[in-house]
């Protein structure tokens, strides 16, 4: 959520900047309109108010005809303050809705564009790898090896589910150890968090409203988590922390879900896109100042995440156009998958700057006493199905075996994987 005042003093400066997203700048429009009317509500009421409690003291203090003048004054307030009371509720509810709708703008070093085809590729790191014979993708590789069910899988959940079996589970938690040993090691506080979460969670982390068709909802309305960044999110809501604890550092690790209801057609072959998976996710409390380096730290260490496993990837900016409602910068890294000859995004890395905190009405008190709203970041560190085909892929030989990296030997009982 942004700040009213900015909305107020630069309506035309947020304007252009929500339409770099892709957001219709008329809703700045139907924002002020909507604020001007709670503010006056909300002097009306609280004038009424301000009347009914002079009267109601001068009672206990008149007598005779100028108390029961003092009686019909005070009824005669206390029904404006009833009937207005409704109608200030309403136009708060109204005022909220319209601005959780609006999304962050996104930083002015941020590219104009309109999807992925307009982000730039900022660094490159190891060539794509290379094969004397014609490589396998992660599925074929999965079958031959006996490390993936697709098909069992689609008996007892559908599309887009998957078994992962034998050397392939324990590869996952090898990933997520070797992600917290480096980030515990960095200060990180390793978290697992619930992955049912209330509607002021997801509202707060900005993913509703307006992604409503990706997230799993239950009876209860508690809504399943698509990435730990948003329980996470949540862990300080409506609490004032003290500058002297920032930067604020967790690791969470979670299972995910997400419907992929916008991803008809894409990525149906394998477990690159699934409705379930697991991840391990940082996440960061900031002060103002020290987001942008914080965004820098993050990615450094997903660089060093990756660069240790000895995969090829690059570092993209994300354009204005392909960020997320929440984010104000974002950085991808993509590793390259021999199976489909191309880059693809393994991890994420967003500058959400205040948009979740001040929905989450998360702050913090500086030395001098003074409460501000804080920032807040997130990024990947292992995104566990894509990662284990990046691995399958890039480290298949021509005997039909799997490579695994070094960095994960300590935590397996196995160098490689050989056909039974």
């Amino acid at each position: 959520m942004l700040d009213i005042e900015q909305i107020r003093n630069n309506p035309e400066v947020i304007k252009k900047a929500i339409a770099r997203k892709g957001a219709d700048p008329k809703l700045i429009d139907e924002v002020i309109l909507i604020d001007r009317n709670r503010r006056r509500v909300l002097s009306e009421l609280e004038r009424a108010q301000s009347e009914l409690n002079i009267h109601s003291k001068d009672i206990a203090t008149l007598h005779g005809q100028q108390k029961i003048d003092a009686i019909n004054e005070a009824s005669l307030w206390s029904e404006k303050v009833k009937g207005l009371r409704p109608e200030a509720e309403q136009a708060q509810k109204e005022f909220v809705e319209v601005m959780l709708k609006v999304p962050n703008p996104p930083a002015d070093d941020v590219l104009d564009g309109d999807s992925d085809k307009d982000n730039t590729v900022n660094q490159k790191n190891g060539e794509p790898t290379k094969f004397s014979f014609k490589p396998l993708d992660h599925v074929e590789l999965g079958e031959k090896l006996d490390l993936i069910d697709i098909e069992r899988a689609g008996k007892i959940a559908g599309s887009r589910f998957y078994f992962l079996k034998n050397q392939l589970v324990q590869i996952e938690f090898a990933l997520i150890q070797y992600a917290l040993e480096i980030l515990t090691a960095e200060g990180f506080v390793a978290m697992i968090p619930p992955i049912l979460l209330n509607r002021a969670t997801m509202e707060g982390a900005g993913y509703i409203p307006g992604g409503e068709e990706e997230i799993y909802r239950t009876q209860d309305d508690t809504y399943l988590a698509g990435t730990a960044e948003q329980p996470l999110a949540g862990y300080h809501m409506n609490e004032i922390l003290d500058v002297g604890v920032l930067p604020l550092r967790y690791v969470g690790f979670s299972s995910c879900f997400r419907r992929e209801a916008g991803s008809h057609g894409k990525d149906v072959r394998g477990i690159l896109r699934a409705h379930q998976f697991d991840k391990v996710e940082m996440f960061s409390y900031t002060k103002p100042e020290d987001s942008k380096k914080e965004h820098e730290y993050l990615v450094s260490l997903e660089e060093k995440i990756v660069k240790g496993l000895g995969l090829p990837f690059q570092i993209v900016n994300i354009c204005a156009g392909d960020l997320g409602a929440p984010a104000a910068k974002k950085y991808d890294v993509e590793i390259w998958l021999p199976g489909e000859n191309n880059y693809r995004e393994t991890h994420s890395c967003s500058n959400c700057t205040d948009f979740q905190a001040r929905r989450l009405n998360i702050r913090y008190r500086d030395k001098k006493g003074k409460v501000a709203v804080l920032h807040t970041l997130n990024g990947t560190a292992i995104a566990i199905g894509r990662m284990l085909i990046a691995i399958m892929e890039n480290g298949q030989e021509k005997n039909g075996s799997i490579k695994i990296p070094e960095v994960l030997h300590k935590w397996l009982n196995f160098k490689e994987i050989k056909k039974k």
